[in-house]
């Protein structure tokens, strides 16, 4: 017996492909790796694919890919707790060959994703939702599954927490320089 299979409306396509380099960053911020990032919006996609039928029609395809994004997430890191795997990626080096121009912003880039990728999992996801991806606290509270209040929380602290981060390292290379001098 062959399964019907219904073919995708080329609206639902057409806002799959717009949103994909935001569910590649928000999936970045996630796993803390590219590597990841891209097998996590994959998985992602083939699921919006296969459950396109449960998305509803004048509701936001972002935010409904965002939570996908993230309960793919939650359940890899189940998983993973539960057969003790080590999900840490070295990461990436940065290339040499960009203008020296750009060599600061990457650095200041990198210190603030080492920084953040040392928040708790749901401060780093709501500062993700909220500061990067632009989503209202309504939104972001949608795509978390918790209260409005509770985003507002969780994002307050992750942006007191990253500040506080970043001040340390800010410090630690000023003491190394002055070290150095």
């Amino acid at each position: 017996m062959v399964a019907h299979v219904h073919p995708v409306s080329a609206r639902f396509s057409d806002q799959l492909i717009a949103v994909l380099p935001r569910l590649r960053r928000f999936a970045a911020g996630l796993s803390r790796s590219t590597t990841e990032a891209d097998d996590l919006v994959q998985a992602a996609c083939e699921r919006a694919l296969t459950r396109e039928h449960q998305f509803q029609e004048g509701t936001r395809f972002d935010s409904w890919m965002f939570r996908i994004v993230q309960t793919i997430w939650i359940d890899q890191l189940r998983s993973r707790e539960v057969r003790k795997e080590d999900g840490n990626i070295a990461e990436e080096r940065l290339g040499t060959d960009e203008p020296v121009r750009r060599v600061e912003a990457r650095l200041a880039l990198a210190e603030a994703r080492r920084a953040m990728a040392l928040l708790p999992p749901d401060q780093r996801t709501t500062l993700m939702l909220v500061t990067v991806e632009g989503l209202s606290y309504k939104q972001a509270a949608e795509v978390a599954g918790v209260p409005v209040g509770t985003i507002m929380s969780r994002l307050a602290r992750a942006r007191i927490a990253l500040q506080q981060l970043l001040e340390t390292t800010a410090g630690e290379r000023r003491r190394a320089t002055d070290a150095d001098a």
